[in-house]
């Protein structure tokens, strides 16, 4: 089904196992720029972007080729940000991409704040870099790749691994 990234009821309402064509805005993120999303929170600082309904890509893309509009852009392991995701969910984040299991934490805040988790086709980077319409750096360039992005996507393929009340596709029979 195809689903705008804006249609903040119906990834809401996505049920584990729905395979989504995502269009609209995503931003990337990885450890890095997790750990100083999560720092700023901590000291009450303003956040260079509200995470209230917005999707984050757990992705840290290549350098861009000359002619390219962004480089090879797969997903990195998701548990890498387990200890940070609560913290952003609590915020108002609607939505994680990555690839990999999620703690019991992160899916109970998920349960909590209706949060979905996306799963993308790890080793399939340079594919998903098609999807990719437009790119912006948001903030923390100095973190290079780790560095935090606007994406817009069109028809980015994407597989509900857990939806919003904890119902997953890893889950054991």
């Amino acid at each position: 089904m195809k689903i705008n990234t804006s249609e903040i009821e119906k990834i809401k309402d996505l049920k584990c196992g729905d395979i989504v064509l995502l269009s609209g805005e995503i931003y990337t993120a990885r450890d890095a720029a997790h750990k100083r999303l999560c720092e700023a929170i901590e000291r009450g600082e303003p956040l260079p972007f509200s995470p209230r309904d917005k999707i984050i890509y757990y992705a840290g893309p290549t350098p861009t080729k000359p002619g390219g509009i962004i480089g090879s852009c797969g997903p990195t392991t998701s548990s890498r940000m387990d200890k940070y995701a609560p913290t952003l969910l609590d915020m108002g984040l609607l939505a994680m991409i990555g690839k990999g299991e999620r703690s019991i934490s992160v899916v109970n805040s998920m349960i909590k704040n209706r949060g979905v988790y996306f799963g993308a086709i790890g080793g399939a980077g340079a594919l998903i870099s098609k999807s990719v319409t437009a790119v912006s750096t948001i903030c923390y360039e100095d973190l290079g790749t780790e560095a935090i992005r606007k994406l817009t996507v069109e028809d980015f393929s994407v597989t509900v691994v857990i939806d919003s009340k904890g119902n997953s596709i890893l889950a054991a029979n």
